[in-house]
Order: C-alpha cells, then structure tokens, then sequence
C-alpha cells in the first residue's frame, strides 16, 4: 500500500509546467472541460485555450471521452490548467516554417471572415488580407466562409505567432506560368480573340489569353481616331491580328483594323458615279478640296469642280470640316480614287440674250413706206 501511494506521488511530481501529457476529457462545461490526465485532480481546459480561434462553447470542440494531447500551463496549490491550443501550435510551426522556406502552395479552409480579411485554423491562426484575396477588389467576403482556399505563406513569425497567408500570390504565380505559355505560343500574323482590358491617350491593352498586348491608336480603325473611346471600350470583346512579339521585353503589338475590311472595300457597295452624297471637307489644297464621304475613303473635287462661278481658291468657298453635297463623277477602286464636283449640283445660271438687229429692208419699209416688190415693178414697166 505505501509503495501504491509512493509511486502515485512520484507520478504527480514527475508533472511539470511545460510538459505535453495525454488525458481524457471528463466533463464539459460552457466555458471550460475537466481533463484526467493521470494527476490526483483534473485538470482544468479554458475555452480560450481550446484553439487559435474564436470558440464560442467548449461543446462545439469536445466531448466527455475525448482523448486529447494538452500543455501544462500552470500547476500550485493542486490546480492544474492545461492548454490544447499550445500543443497545436507547437505541431504546427514545423510544419508551417517548412512550407514558408519551400514556398509551397496548400489549401486550407476559411474558418471565419473578420474585419479586414479572412482567417484560417492552421494549430495557430492564419490571417488573409483582403487585399491578398484576390487579383481584383472584393466588397463582400461573407461568402468565403467554408470555402477552400489554395494558399502560400508570405510572413510567418513563431515568436509573435504570426502567420500572414496569400491567395492572390497563388493566382500571380499561375498568371506568371500562363504569360509565359502565351508568349511561347503565339505567332506573328496570328488572328486571335481577346478582351479589352484597359484604355490609355496611345492605344488599347487587350489581353489574349494572360498577357497583354498593345493596339496601337494608329491600328484601332482604318481612319483616322482621335481618342482610343471612339472604338472600343474596356470589357469588349475583339478580334487583333499579332502584328510582332518580343517575348523577352513581354511586348505583343496587335492590330485590329488589320481584321477588318478595308474602307475602300467597304465603298464598293456604297459608291458609284452619279451618286450624290454628303460629306465633310477634310483639307483644302490649291487644287481643290478632298471630302470625306466614308471613314476612310476621301474624294477630290478639282478647283474647277468647286463653283461655276471662276475661284482663285478653294478657300473662297470652302472651308474645313464643312458638310457638303457631291456628286460623283468617277470611282476606281483599284487605285482609290473618287472624283467628285459640287459644280454638278448647282442650278445653270440664266443666260443672257442678244437683242436681234432688225432687217434693214424691213426698217426702210417702215421708213419710206416702200416695199422691195415696188420698186422691182416700177423698173419692170419701163421695159415693156
């Protein structure tokens, strides 16, 4: 019997603050659980050292038998307090401190989401920030609790127990692997879809499969684009063609208007000779006037075309930007030509007639009373 009890006492004193013993659970309360692990008393498990976490009952974790690996925290006056969220966190960063060295990619599972990001039961808390969620600014993130997340350590520090996670870091890195696949594959004179992503004062960024490349204003439309909104807007859809890339720098230069009809082949089923169209002055030249009839398609009208009134100009009667009406005279299309008259359009002028000289004979009848016939017969009479 003495040796029973010696030994039961050499046991309790082999017990130390520190030590990670193996126990069952007892009994459960709200806020705390009894744990037999072996000492002449249980000890007693604070819900806050359950877990990383918030918990809100100890129920939701435990239940009487339960066998569980606990920390000694505190052990006078036969009160034992013990910890299970430590020997979590002790397995724990091992674990972690080898996945942040190898930069390794996990899941994990969205535990709650807090004010400024989501957390993660990793044996110690996980933080995600919002902004290293995702690629793009989310509002709400109340739909990523119990959601898996694959993730990889970008900050950890065991001796302030903290662990900053990145989803984002995840999804940059598959983006990186899919630029480089890209550039690989894509080839000079490609046709290929992409999505507009972003507009500047010089051209627009489309992407084509997870790099970017630049339209150029120059290469949005076949004529002339003062600012790239005229053409496209970000989220449209487009098809460019590949007109170079430079794999090493990440530059790809796309047109657009190299997938598209050209305007003069446009202008076939729009223009004619004898058509009469409106069009806008573009520029005046000695010589004459081109006029915008089509997005890029200009016509001439030669100086002489202008007014059937005589110009020194064009300037006279012409001025830039104007709206006007032409005629077409003559189209060829194989050499882009359009020659056009406003001439044509305006009313003949009435012209002026000269007055008609009377017959003298007949001015001299009026004047002597006389005929030609008179006087013939009066020269007649002498003869017979």
């Amino acid at each position: 019997m003495v040796e029973e009890v010696n030994h039961e006492m050499a046991s309790f004193d082999a017990i130390g603050v520190g030590d990670v013993v193996s126990g069952k659970v007892t009994k459960v309360e709200e806020k705390h659980a009894l744990v037999d692990v072996g000492y002449k008393v249980d000890g007693i498990l604070p819900i806050s050292e359950l877990s990383s976490l918030h918990v809100e009952k100890v129920s939701d974790m435990l239940h009487e038998g339960d066998e569980i690996s606990v920390k000694v925290t505190k052990l006078e006056d036969d009160e034992l307090v013990l910890s299970k969220r430590e020997v979590d966190a002790d397995r724990a960063w091992g674990d972690l401190e080898a996945k942040f060295n190898e930069k390794t990619t996990f899941s994990v599972e969205i535990a709650d989401v807090v004010k400024g990001g989501l957390v993660v039961d990793l044996g110690v808390r996980g933080f995600i920030p919002a902004s290293l969620v995702e690629r793009h600014f989310v509002e709400d993130f109340s739909d990523y609790k119990g959601k898996p997340l694959d993730v990889k350590i970008v900050e950890l520090d065991r001796e302030k127990r903290k662990v900053i996670l990145s989803h984002r870091a995840v999804l940059d890195e598959e983006a990186d692997q899919k630029k480089i696949e890209t550039l690989q594959g894509i080839k000079e004179g490609s046709v290929l879809e992409g999505t507009v992503q972003r507009l500047t004062d010089f051209g627009a960024f489309v992407d084509i499969g997870g790099v970017d490349g630049l339209v150029h204003i120059s290469q949005l439309a076949h004529y002339h684009v003062e600012t790239p909104s005229e053409v496209v807007s970000e989220g449209d859809k487009v098809k460019v063609k590949v007109l170079s890339v430079d794999p090493d720098n990440e530059r790809i230069s796309l047109s657009i208007k190299a997938t598209q009809p050209g305007p003069w082949e446009t202008a076939k089923s729009k223009i004619s000779a004898g058509d009469v169209l409106k069009g806008k002055v573009k520029r005046l030249v000695p010589f004459g006037a081109f006029v915008e009839l089509l997005p890029g398609v200009e016509g001439l009208v030669h100086i002489s075309e202008i007014s059937r009134d005589h110009i020194g100009t064009p300037e006279e009667v012409l001025s830039e930007d104007q709206q006007i009406k032409v005629k077409v005279l003559d189209v060829n299309f194989d050499e882009q030509r359009v020659s056009l008259s406003i001439k044509a359009l305006e009313e003949p002028k009435a012209e002026k007639h000269a007055e008609q000289p009377a017959e003298a004979p007949e001015i001299e009848e009026a004047a002597t009373g006389f005929s030609l016939g008179d006087m013939i017969g009066d020269q007649l009479k002498k003869y017979k």
